[in-house]
């Protein structure tokens, strides 16, 4: 057998040269050959005596097919390990005319895309990171919230302001025609036209009127993009179907049990503190998560690695066996691309720093998921054996799948811990509102 690479000139890809003879492979061919006389059932002999000769013209080629297989799949990989070849994927065989009838020696050729070694410019890096300051409209938006989701719900006959209107919301020049509901508190203009009103009843009115031009607020309504929304036009017809009113609950002890637990605040200073700790954990969480996004976008664009684009794009053809044309590839290349360049920069971080995850760190991830899903905070050493059943069961399931996205989520957040310590992360004051107009736009 004889191996030879031949690296093109741009050193991305390279084609790697299979020779094999007779000697390769005739002896495995034949014992197999042998074996399957003892074996087979062959009408007109007895069983262990049909000829080899017999067998060898019967299945003798898809036992040559299988064994030069055999061979291929595992000298090439001992190949590209032995050689430390970085490669991209997998090799891509490149289509050959063999005659297994007739040739005793044979000639394969793989195509390799070669991954090149590559620096990452974490010292030079500054991402900001959004220090949310609450404000008080997001404050009494909140409040808002609390009171009409813990009140009491009716459906009047007849609207007035604040109801929740439902229908069928069309537009005869478009053919648009959608189920929507219509919060009448959030209308800017026209409110009037909105009381009074009764199921069956129509109403016409310009969306981009009502809702002051807030694309946002037509897309929530019109269950369009933000894209399209912002192109509405005209005027649309409301058939009222349905009429929602909610009356807000009253901040007392029931209420405060409601939104955090039995006694786990007893006074209304207590509730208003609880609230703004909750709202700004959870700024103070999506403010973490903008962070990791600029991160990597930032070490994508700026990390200098040379791919070989044209070997990538036709192995993504040929991986997703038939789910992806060549046209679909060259459509989204740049979001390929990307996720390439991330997974290779993750795994330098990961072979450069050490990073390791423990069987112990998935297990506990894993129980503690659990514990929040179920609201237990705490629980007794009993409990929690039954809960590290639970885990232990949940990550067996799908033949591993549950176990592998555990270990991949607990690398990804080291790997992200790592490069944030290694990289200048400058806050960047803002309020409530505006960080939610910064997500939107």
């Amino acid at each position: 057998m004889d191996i030879t690479l031949d690296k093109k000139d741009d050193q991305q890809s390279a084609l790697l040269t299979v020779r094999l003879t007779e000697a390769d492979y005739s002896e495995a061919v034949e014992k197999q050959i042998k074996d399957l006389s003892k074996k087979a059932q062959i009408k007109g002999f007895r069983p262990g005596k049909v000829p080899a000769g017999l067998v060898r013209k019967m299945y003798g080629k898809g036992v040559l097919v299988d064994e030069i297989n055999r061979l291929l799949q595992t000298n090439v990989d001992t190949y590209i390990k032995e050689n430390n070849l970085r490669i991209l994927g997998e090799p891509l065989p490149v289509p050959s005319d063999v005659n297994f009838d007739t040739e005793k020696e044979f000639s394969f050729q793989f195509e390799l895309g070669l991954l090149p070694e590559f620096e990452l410019p974490v010292d030079s890096l500054e991402v900001e990171r959004p220090a949310v300051e609450l404000d008080e409209n997001t404050l009494n938006e909140t409040y808002e919230q609390i009171g009409m989701q813990f009140g009491e719900n009716t459906t009047p006959e007849t609207s007035e302001a604040g109801d929740y209107l439902s229908g069928q919301l069309t537009q005869e020049t478009t053919e648009f025609s959608q189920k929507v509901m219509l919060p009448t508190n959030k209308v800017k203009s026209g409110a009037d036209k909105f009381v009074g009103l009764k199921a069956g009843d129509k109403v016409s009115f310009d969306v981009k009127d009502v809702f002051g031009g807030n694309v946002t607020d037509v897309a929530n309504f019109t269950g369009l993009s933000k894209e399209l929304a912002a192109g509405v036009e005209g005027e649309y017809t409301l058939e009222i179907e349905k009429i929602n009113r909610s009356s807000k609950a009253e901040f007392n002890q029931e209420l405060f049990d409601k939104v955090f637990g039995k006694d786990a605040v007893t006074t209304k200073e207590d509730f208003d503190a609880k609230v703004r700790e909750t709202i700004q954990e959870n700024y103070n969480r999506e403010s973490e998560g903008l962070v990791n996004r600029r991160l990597i976008d930032k070490l994508v664009e700026n990390t200098s690695i040379e791919l070989p684009k044209e070997f990538f794009k036709k192995w993504l053809v040929v991986a997703n066996k038939g789910q992806l044309t060549p046209e679909q590839v060259e459509e989204h290349y740049s979001d390929y691309e990307k996720e390439l360049k991330w997974s290779m920069i993750r795994n330098k971080v990961v072979e450069e720093q050490g990073l390791k995850v423990s069987n112990d760190e998935i297990v506990d991830r894993t129980m503690t998921k659990i514990m929040a899903q179920f609201n237990l905070p705490e629980v007794s050493d009993e409990l929690r054996e039954s809960v590290r059943g639970f885990a232990d069961n949940y990550l067996r399931q799908e033949n591993g799948k549950n176990y592998v996205q555990e270990y991949e989520a607990i690398l990804a957040e080291k790997v992200l811990d790592n490069l944030r310590g290694r990289i200048v992360v400058k806050d960047q004051p803002m309020t409530a509102e505006d960080f939610r107009n910064q997500a939107s736009a």
